[in-house]
């Protein structure tokens, strides 16, 4: 693995992992340093899902099939590219349910079905903010440091795996193999597509450091010719990474799998191809459609109970993973 700088060593320390930090309204307020209307959108809509959530109990539904309840009622809302990039210098936690890009739509609904895990008498957006925070930077927090964000699905994974929120189960499923030799360069190369590297570029040192280490990370995938054999294990809610077979990153694309009324795993996703979200084909049969994909990846959201806020467990457990 890539030696990696001081600055960067401390972001990735599990140590830097505060469980008082991750829940407290006003510290993780006062952290983000942008105003409201600025990090969260569709305040309105948030409001109505959440009510009706409340209203049929969906807080008693199994966490998959609550994602695939919330993301049913994201159904048909706009794709909008780079929904994650806010602001010219200060990272924060962000929610926009207006538009939402393949990442901003399934985060969107893990994070309303977790948060929703948690009983309350009412949910705000700052809640919602914090299951965002919890599951999209590294230790579960961010303290406005744009590095501090997991850039890579791949990496996804393993970092939601180490703290309980996602069981990565690729590795374990029959057919999987290894991606070896893979080139992670996107963020570099395309910086100037990216907001915050596009206004400070002295990040892309760092960022590349950042590159080097999930490169180096033990990324399987079910190659697609296998992934009609395992449609019958993937449940509601599971979480798909659509590997890629070019360099740049593991993964180019992000989903649900919705099993509809059919029984057929559907790939439910916000499609740039069709500007919208959508419930598409099965997995399989979506892969099929396009030479550039070379499999999935396969995670399966728990249960809020199961989140792991001790530090020492998230080390060794992050520890354990990443080899």
């Amino acid at each position: 693995m890539a030696t990696l700088s001081r600055r960067t060593l401390l972001a990735l320390s599990p140590l830097a992992f505060s469980p008082s930090l991750l829940y407290s309204q006003e510290q993780t307020a006062a952290k983000r340093q942008l105003p409201m209307s600025t990090i969260f959108k569709g305040e309105d809509r948030f409001q109505t899902i959440v009510k009706k959530a409340q209203s049929e109990d969906w807080k008693a539904i199994p966490i998959g099939k609550r994602i695939i309840k919330f993301a049913e009622e994201l159904r048909g809302t706009p794709y909008e590219s780079f929904t994650l990039e806010i602001d010219d210098h200060i990272e924060s936690p962000s929610v926009n349910l207006d538009g939402v890009d393949c990442w901003t739509f399934f985060e969107a609904c893990l994070g309303m079905a977790r948060m929703v895990g948690s009983e309350k008498s009412t949910y705000t957006p700052a809640d919602l903010l914090r299951e965002i925070e919890f599951t999209r930077y590294r230790g579960g927090q961010c303290s406005g440091d744009y590095l501090e964000r997991i850039h890579y699905l791949a990496e996804w994974f393993f970092e939601n795996d180490a703290r309980g929120t996602c069981e990565h189960l690729t590795s374990d499923l029959p057919g999987a193999e290894r991606i070896h030799d893979r080139k992670i360069s996107e963020m570099t190369t395309l910086w100037k597509y990216y907001r915050y590297l596009k206004n400070n570029p002295d990040l892309l040192g760092e960022m590349k450091e950042w590159e080097d280490y999930v490169a180096a990370l033990p990324v399987y995938h079910i190659p697609k010719s296998k992934v009609a054999g395992i449609e019958s294990k993937l449940q509601s809610g599971d979480v798909i990474g659509i590997a890629t077979k070019y360099n740049g990153g593991f993964c180019s694309h992000v989903g649900l799998i919705n099993r509809t009324s059919d029984g057929v795993a559907r790939f439910m996703h916000a499609s740039r191809d069709y500007k919208k979200v959508v419930v598409d084909d099965s997995i399989s049969d979506y892969l099929n459609r396009y030479s550039k994909h070379a499999g999935i990846l396969v995670g399966r959201p728990l249960e809020v109970s199961e989140t792991i806020t001790d530090e020492s467990t998230y080390k060794a457990n992050l520890k354990n993973l990443v080899g």
